[in-house]
């Protein structure tokens, strides 16, 4: 299995994710967008992974290649039907691509929180495995506000009601951060954007209490991160 990954900052690629990737077999290459790298011809590849970033989705003045990006990422669900996971903005991206929309998030939700599954997450082969109720580490300040027509949601928090999403056989996007591991908050605390939201929204102390509540949690974090991450690799190879 060849995956292809399509990163946007340095310090946020598909984590705990890699750490599944060998023991199936399969080989990564990566689309390093702030490196100026160029999207490569699709075909070779069985796997679409879209990680997350500090722009938006309608950034494309300053990010113009976030404009072939969602080109790519259309194509690639629409034209090709293979297996596609995206990830906070990749899960934007698959939304703004497919014809849904984003919008402002009305409170961002940085922090650790409580993703609920729907009736639909609880029967979907990606979320074999897990808890009706999880938690996972959110930060964003931007929503899916409408799924692509035909899309399934399935999972959910009371402020954001799209936090996971299905479009046709196998392309899946998730807000929520399971892939990061415990070094992700230090990391995505250097990121000015990243490090202002934090703080705007957590107040004084707000850094540390995460760092100390994601450390309480790691265990849990990464058996989640590993059950949906090798439920995915399944249904991707089908």
């Amino acid at each position: 299995m060849r995956i292809l990954v399509f990163q946007h900052l340095a310090n946020e690629g598909p984590g705990r994710f890699l750490d599944h990737v060998a023991a199936e077999g399969a080989t990564i290459e990566t689309v390093r967008f702030w490196q100026n790298d160029t999207i490569p011809a699709l075909e070779p590849y069985d796997v679409l992974w879209v990680m997350g970033g500090d722009m938006d989705v309608w950034d494309v003045d300053i990010h113009p290649w976030l404009i072939e990006e969602k080109r790519a990422i259309r194509h690639w669900v629409l034209t090709l039907g293979r297996p596609f996971l995206g990830i906070c903005l990749g899960h934007q991206l698959l939304a703004d691509a497919l014809n849904g929309t984003c919008g402002p998030l009305g409170l961002p939700e940085i922090g650790i929180y409580e993703i609920e599954l729907s009736p639909d997450g609880l029967r979907d082969p990606l979320f074999a495995g897990v808890d009706k109720r999880f938690l996972s580490l959110q930060w964003h300040s931007v929503r899916v506000a409408q799924p692509p027509e035909g899309a399934i949601v399935l999972a959910a928090t009371p402020d954001c009601r799209v936090q996971a999403m299905r479009y046709g056989k196998h392309a899946f996007g998730l807000q929520f951060h399971i892939e990061a591991r415990a070094s992700a908050v230090e990391e995505w605390g250097c990121v000015p954007d990243y490090r202002r939201a934090l703080d705007k929204a957590a107040g004084t102390g707000g850094y540390d209490r995460l760092a100390a509540e994601f450390s309480a949690n790691d265990i849990a974090f990464a058996d989640t991160a590993a059950t949906i991450c090798r439920n995915f690799l399944a249904i991707a190879q089908g």
